[in-house]
């Protein structure tokens, strides 16, 4: 399959690693682009929290890096966790996917109650993960420590949905299935772009293009890039 990566570039290269090595030709067209923000990060935590990789690469070149990689991780899924250790950390407990498996597991393991917990996270969020873990007892300091800027449609894009050289697009955030559609629109490629095979992260990833009317939304078992691929398997074969 003729296969378009909208995500960010790093997290792009990877992915069309995978699908390449499958034998499907891919076009990466990052919609986001991740921005580091600054946070000051002063007092004492009992965890880190993370729901996405993103935030454990904003940590990199962060002061508090050393003490915040000594402490425990919760880790969304496995991208997330597998980020987190390359940052440095070691003592990681990864969820099941999504916000609600990430919640169970830090319930489930209640990390030392007299320090909260770090939750670094991006500008946009779709749960409010310190609102869920309050409702168990557990205090969280939330810290934005990066965003993600909306990028118009690249030329190669443009020219491959006019071209009809676009089997399907995967789409891993809300974000970036939003900006597929405004992208479109603002090309004059809307009914083109939009026509495809969208290969979606989850129900809510999927939102923004079924609401501008997509036709063919395959929505992954699993909220992981190894079940997205697996879509893209089957629909290849």
């Amino acid at each position: 399959m003729r296969i378009v990566l909208t995500r960010p570039q790093s997290d792009s290269e990877r992915t069309a690693a995978l699908l390449r090595a499958r034998g499907h030709e891919v076009l990466i067209a990052p919609l986001l682009r991740i921005e580091t923000l600054p946070v000051a990060l002063h007092q004492r935590y009992g965890a880190v929290v993370i729901t996405s990789a993103n935030a454990a690469a904003a940590i990199a070149d962060h002061s508090a890096r050393a003490t915040l990689t000594a402490l425990p991780l919760f880790a969304v899924g496995r991208r997330s966790a597998d980020a987190a250790r390359e940052a440095g950390f070691g003592d990681i407990r990864i969820a099941g996917g999504d916000a609600s498996d990430l919640v169970r597991l830090i319930a489930e393991h209640r990390p030392h109650a007299g320090a909260p917990l770090l939750y670094l996270a991006g500008e946009d969020r779709s749960a409010d993960l310190a609102g869920d873990l309050a409702v168990h007892g557990i205090a969280v300091e939330l810290a934005v420590i990066y965003r993600a800027v909306s990028l118009p449609f690249p030329a190669a894009l443009i020219a491959a949905v006019a071209d009809h050289a676009v089997d399907a697009v995967m789409h891993f955030s809300k974000r970036s299935a939003a900006q597929y559609v405004t992208g479109s629109r603002a090309a004059g490629i809307a009914e083109d772009a939009l026509g495809v095979r969208h290969i979606c992260l989850s129900a809510q990833v999927a939102e923004p293009l079924r609401e501008a009317g997509a036709p063919r939304i395959d929505v992954a078992k699993r909220p992981d890039e190894s079940a997205m691929i697996a879509l893209t398997d089957q629909a290849a074969a």
